[in-house]
């Protein structure tokens, strides 16, 4: 039975990223308005209610961007969203990760490949990738995720690059890239792949915190201290979705199959504060923790809304408040303090000092 619920969440969170040439979404965008700039967050590619706003940045002037899995990128400037998608240059109308390195320059990582920004112009990049040494019959690829996929960026804070592919982590040092595993003298005992790294981490110690993702990659949580590599599976989870720092240096995991777990420089602790609750999505500027809800078995949904837990007690906002009962997948505190929420269906919200503001249109 469980094995059966992942492999429908598979399906749904990946199930727009492919298909996404809709011969009549240029047609449409053109019918709506006359450019690729809206008042709101307005879908023109066709996505579906399991597309989600997967990822978010606010970069050093402020915009916010809005990574989907179906309509492409959102650049939110307080005035106007505007849209980036295949038609402008894109690889994917699917995104999972976003990245502003210190130059300025936004990196968009696709389903299709690595894309990024410069002077409002979207560039291809070209990953050169070494000889494929990690599963030489390309077995473990699917329709939905293939070794082109960008799962997740890191800058560090030497400047390297950090790029989480279908096929492996790769460093890029600003004029070329490298497969991590493969080209810096790990020591890797367990022989580690990386493969479809969910989201990655350096911690105010310097270490690189991995969190493997969907099958294939099922690695759990993957420290690398700058010598060696090693993998933890606290309670037996291989699947981890979130990895946020607070503001003590504690290190929150959010399991795909068994909860959420906290380490605190010296060991993890399972989270069992609170039960039927989602992954660990947020660490605002107070310290509160902010987690989505449970998914209900459709895996569209989510009755709990979300919940923000001050290190005491909880809270809890749902569709009362103002929301939709859609799952939530990101989370992301303005410099202004302002909490923007992405769920499935594409939508988004704003919460200010004072409630809920919807931000997107059917």
């Amino acid at each position: 039975m469980t094995k059966s619920i992942f492999s429908i969440a598979i399906i749904f969170t990946f199930i727009s990223c492919y298909g996404q040439n809709n011969p009549t979404s240029d047609l449409k965008k053109q019918e709506s308005n006359t450019s690729n700039s809206f008042s709101t967050l307005k879908k023109t590619q066709g996505s579906t209610q399991a597309d989600n706003i997967f990822c978010m940045l606010e970069d050093r002037k402020g915009n916010i961007w809005f990574g989907t899995t179906g309509e492409g990128v959102y650049k939110y400037d307080e005035n106007a969203f505007t849209q980036f998608t295949k038609s402008d240059g894109l690889q994917s109308n699917c995104v999972y990760s976003l990245l502003e390195d210190a130059n300025g320059i936004i990196w968009i990582g696709t389903s299709e490949g690595l894309c990024r920004i410069i002077n409002g112009k979207v560039e291809n990049v070209s990953i050169a990738r070494t000889t494929f040494w990690l599963n030489s019959n390309n077995s473990y690829y699917t329709e939905q995720s293939t070794k082109n996929s960008i799962w997740s960026l890191l800058q560090d804070k030497s400047g390297k690059m950090w790029i989480g592919t279908g096929d492996g982590v790769y460093h890029f040092d600003g004029k070329s890239f490298t497969r991590f595993l493969q080209n810096d003298g790990v020591i890797n005992k367990e022989n580690l792949k990386l493969t479809l790294i969910d989201n990655m981490i350096q911690d105010n110690k310097g270490n690189i915190w991995f969190a493997s993702g969907v099958p294939p990659g099922e690695e759990g949580i993957c420290l690398f201290d700058g010598k060696s590599i090693k993998s933890f599976k606290p309670n037996g989870d291989k699947w981890i979705r979130y990895i946020r720092e607070d503001k003590n240096g504690n290190l929150w995991f959010g399991g795909r199959a068994h909860g959420n777990f906290i380490y605190d420089g010296n060991s993890f602790k399972i989270f069992t504060e609170k039960v039927k609750i989602g992954n660990p999505v947020l660490v605002d500027k107070s310290g509160n923790i902010w987690f989505n809800g449970e998914e209900t078995l459709n895996r569209v949904e989510s009755e709990e809304g979300i919940w923000v837990y001050n290190g005491k007690s909880f809270k809890n906002y749902n569709d009362k408040d103002g929301m939709s009962k859609y799952f939530v997948f990101s989370m992301l505190e303005d410099k202004k303090g302002n909490i923007w929420i992405g769920s499935r269906n594409t939508e988004l919200y704003k919460k200010d000092g004072k409630g809920f503001i919807k931000f997107y249109a059917p």
